[in-house]
């Protein structure tokens, strides 16, 4: 059956602003220069007063954001790095880029961030050198805010200070959420965003950027990105080619202005779903304390989830998993990357259970309702009444 509510619409988000984006794009292409130029410096001023950070450095995508930010701290061969597994793959990618060493922590089972406890022990484990695929010394640490939730940044900053370690946020998928009134992107050493167009920032092609509120670690990143350019056509050091265009630039800054009220329809999409699901069929996503999420993904857990899924397909419905496999489950790095040696079992557990439900600042009221109507349907109950059978359900906001 064909998809009538799509998982995710990134066209919605560029026919909502359409003349204005078209405008923008006019522009640029009319202005006759087309890679670093006006839009570009004007949409990394703009961006880094959104997040509150010093500077903002525009690349070619969120992949190279990270790596960029590894290689402008120093991390290079043989250096470790902790993650999670839990994320899109480019996380671990990019670590692997920079040429150190992915070392792979736990989630928490609520926010599916990175488990404060797991990279402690982790960092314990390196100082010990019971690391499995690892004898260096660890030197960065890459929090993932994933779905739009936060990570505990006090926790991850305190554990960061006491090992010494660069701390560079994965903030893909937060843009213009924040940890204890502060935005993401605004508490590490580096922060890395991707403007892939599903983000709740979304260009209309790649993109991304580093911010930073070090004016050091900003110069040698702003190098870096074009060979290791302080003079044109002379490098002062090893650099790379990744730089954010012109035109991306420029539909990005319409979008910016728009991210915020984005956000609340996001957040109004997940009201009600959470106010309408029945907490004994689904595990829903909560808020932890000090966390303002922004719903990149609205994901659920089921366990009958293959079940779960055809039935909403066979309404229209589109679904999405994030992840499937926990990345060191994956052919290309099964046995090779570096496990904290605890295990990671809330990851294992979440992995065949997560459901993306559709989740868009233009997913209408009506269209959420049918989403709802159909996992009621899926579970054998009423549709269009809400059950309110379980009040220990904890319910997002609370």
């Amino acid at each position: 059956m064909a998809t009538k509510i799509p998982q995710t619409n990134p066209g919605a988000g560029y026919r909502a602003h359409q003349a204005e984006i078209d405008a923008a794009i006019q522009e640029a292409l009319g202005s006759g220069w087309y890679i670093l130029g006006r839009q570009t410096a004007a949409f990394e001023q703009e961006f880094a007063g959104y997040l509150g950070v010093r500077r903002v450095i525009g690349v070619g995508n969120g992949t190279d954001a990270l790596h960029l930010s590894l290689r402008t701290c120093g991390i290079g061969p043989g250096d470790g790095v902790v993650t999670v597994s839990h994320t899109a793959v480019a996380t671990v990618a990019a670590i692997e880029l920079a040429g150190a060493v992915p070392i792979l922590v736990d989630i928490d089972p609520a926010s599916y961030t990175m488990d404060p406890e797991s990279l402690e022990q982790a960092l314990r484990a390196g100082e010990q050198g019971r690391l499995p695929n690892f004898t260096g010394r660890i030197k960065a640490v890459i929090p993932v805010h994933l779905y739009g939730h936060p990570a505990d940044m006090d926790a991850i900053l305190a554990l960061a200070g006491k090992y010494e370690l660069f701390v560079i946020e994965d903030c893909a998928q937060s843009h213009g959420a924040t940890w204890q009134g502060r935005k993401t992107g605004t508490f590490g050493h580096l922060a890395a965003f991707s403007f892939y167009p599903t983000k709740n920032l979304g260009a209309l092609g790649d993109g991304g950027a580093v911010a930073a509120n070090d004016d050091g670690l900003a110069e040698r990143a702003k190098a870096l990105r074009e060979y290791g350019w302080q003079k044109r056509y002379i490098s002062e050091f090893a650099g790379m080619n990744t730089r954010l265009d012109e035109m991306q630039s420029a539909l990005l800054r319409v979008k910016l202005r728009y991210l915020d009220s984005d956000n609340i329809a996001r957040r109004e999409v997940a009201r009600q779903y959470a106010e309408e699901l029945d907490g004994g069929l689904l595990q829903l996503p909560v808020t932890g304390k000090g966390a303002e999420h922004v719903f990149h993904q609205y994901v659920v857990r089921v366990s009958q989830r293959e079940s779960f899924q055809k039935h909403l397909m066979s309404q229209g419905i589109g679904t999405a998993i994030h992840y499937p496999v926990p990345v060191h489950r994956q052919p290309a790095y099964l046995g090779r990357v570096s496990v904290e040696p605890e295990g990671l079992p809330e990851t294992e557990k979440a992995a065949p259970e997560i459901v993306s439900l559709p989740m868009f600042p233009q997913l209408k009221p009506e269209s959420a309702k049918a989403v709802v109507n159909a996992i009621k349907e899926w579970a054998g109950k009423p549709p269009n009444q809400p059950d309110r059978t379980n009040p220990t359900q904890r319910k997002p906001y609370e």
